[in-house]
């Protein structure tokens, strides 16, 4: 179990979002080394999950993941609570609750967007967490919710009238005043029945405008963007309006954005201009770094596979990516894969990066962050 951490504001300008399967804690690790600043997020665990299963698989983490944020899913006050001081103890800088996942297994459980139908419930643990804890308590909501298939559903999604808005306020209102700190808020509709996860992240359309009219009816409360996010440069614009932005499968995929984006946001702060390319991180030292995470990892009985898999963006849209991740994804799957996997992989890199004419240990250019 990992120590409890003194309680402190949280920043929340950048964040990676919540995405199962993905966001493990080795994910997590790997993905700090891009971002020393940026909210990490686990991926969603139920709070009955919490309660009656294996608390260290689930929940432990490496202290350098923090500031970590956890998020619950259910829609039991009493279990949430419960779930949220346990996520305390365990040392967790954030409990998030889950108002916007639209899957079938998720909205069969009643819990994730389908919540937004009922504010009341959401309101009520989120006072119940609230009570619990001293870390923030947030929430991460969609704009709304459908409820079909078919092309009714599909044109419900694809607008958003005066109904919509008093529905959204409703909501945000009521958990706002039952204690919740911030709000993230993936921009688009959400539909339950009609579309598969995927399609419910790519056919309801963004529409951030309705976060920022919500930003200026709720001037208090922080809010965060979640949603069609692909640069770093397009992400820090939206911090001209709103207090934070989330990143998901663009910051799984390609990792360095995280990096780009911190230093345009902080380099500033410490001095450095924001295109100086040397307060990005050079793929050495992210490798050599995970290199000794495996080790560690690997002694206590993780397979290397488990890891590598979330680190075949490293190399992104550089010369020796296909080489990189082709040994990566073969060579972990044999039984005696260790840790000099990845020196083979970067090394293979860095030869097709010479044969290129580029230095792969260099920092990415990113031209167009």
């Amino acid at each position: 179990m990992v120590g409890m951490q003194s309680v402190q504001a949280v920043d929340r300008q950048i964040a990676v979002a919540p995405m199962m399967d993905w966001t493990d804690r080795h994910c997590r690790y790997f993905l700090r080394g891009f971002s020393a600043r940026a909210l990490l997020y686990t991926e969603m665990i139920t709070a009955a999950a919490i309660l009656r299963g294996d608390r260290a698989r689930l929940l432990d983490f490496d202290p350098e993941e923090h500031p970590v944020a956890l998020q619950l899913g259910g829609s039991d006050p009493r279990q949430l609570a419960s779930a949220a001081r346990i996520g305390e103890d365990w040392g967790y800088d954030e409990i998030n609750l889950n108002c916007g996942c639209p899957s079938d297994r998720v909205h069969d459980g009643s819990f994730g967007a389908c919540l937004m139908l009922r504010p009341g419930v959401v309101a009520d643990s989120v006072a119940a967490m609230r009570a619990s804890v001293r870390i923030p308590v947030t929430v991460k909501a969609r704009i709304g919710v459908v409820v079909g298939k078919g092309a009714a559903a599909r044109a419900a999604a694809a607008c958003f009238d005066d109904s919509d808005a008093r529905a959204l306020d409703d909501f945000v209102a009521r958990i706002a005043a039952a204690g919740a700190v911030a709000l993230i808020i993936h921009a688009r509709k959400a539909v339950l029945g009609g579309l598969s996860p995927k399609d419910n992240r790519e056919v309801p359309p963004l529409r951030p405008e309705v976060a920022l009219d919500l930003k200026r009816r709720f001037p208090r409360l922080p809010l965060v963007l979640n949603g069609g996010l692909r640069t770093a440069a397009q992400a820090h614009a939206v911090l001209e309006g709103l207090d934070g932005v989330m990143l998901g499968r663009e910051a799984y995929h390609r990792p360095y954005v995280l990096a780009q984006l911190d230093r345009l946001i902080y380099a500033p702060l410490s001095g450095a201009p924001p295109s100086s390319e040397l307060s990005l991180p050079d793929r050495r030292a992210v490798s050599e770094r995970m290199m000794g995470y495996a080790a560690r990892q690997l002694r206590g009985g993780t397979r290397l596979s488990v890891i590598v898999r979330h680190m075949l963006g490293l190399y992104a849209g550089e010369p020796g990516a296909r080489e990189f991740r082709r040994i990566l994804s073969e060579g972990a799957r044999q039984p005696a894969a260790d840790a000099a996997l990845l020196r083979q992989a970067v090394e293979s890199a860095d030869r097709a990066a010479r044969a290129a004419g580029a230095g792969a240990w260099a920092s990415p250019t990113a031209a167009a962050p």
